[in-house]
């Protein structure tokens, strides 16, 4: 039972700064050199782009370099510097 109780500490001790870290990615915007963190607000963001401008929903990461950096520029001029990391 002692060895259990162990490995359930180690573990909860490995896996707390994920947990506590609010697992938000932050994303570099190359065209206007910031980054931008990547939590539900952007992506709230992100799926109205997609909306907007009539696409298929895709996770960003997988689309192309192109339309990433539409993406941005389409936050940029429609929502500005909010929730940028400077």
């Amino acid at each position: 039972m002692r060895r259990y109780i162990g490995t359930l500490l180690l573990c909860g001790v490995l896996i707390s700064p994920i947990l506590m870290s609010g697992c938000a990615a932050r994303v570099y915007d190359y065209d206007g050199h910031d980054y931008h963190r990547w939590d539900h607000h952007e992506i709230v963001y992100y799926q109205r782009w997609e909306v907007d401008t009539h696409r298929r929903h895709m996770d960003y990461d997988r689309r192309s370099q192109a339309e990433q950096k539409q993406y941005w520029q389409w936050r940029d001029s429609h929502y500005g510097d909010k929730h940028h990391d400077h």
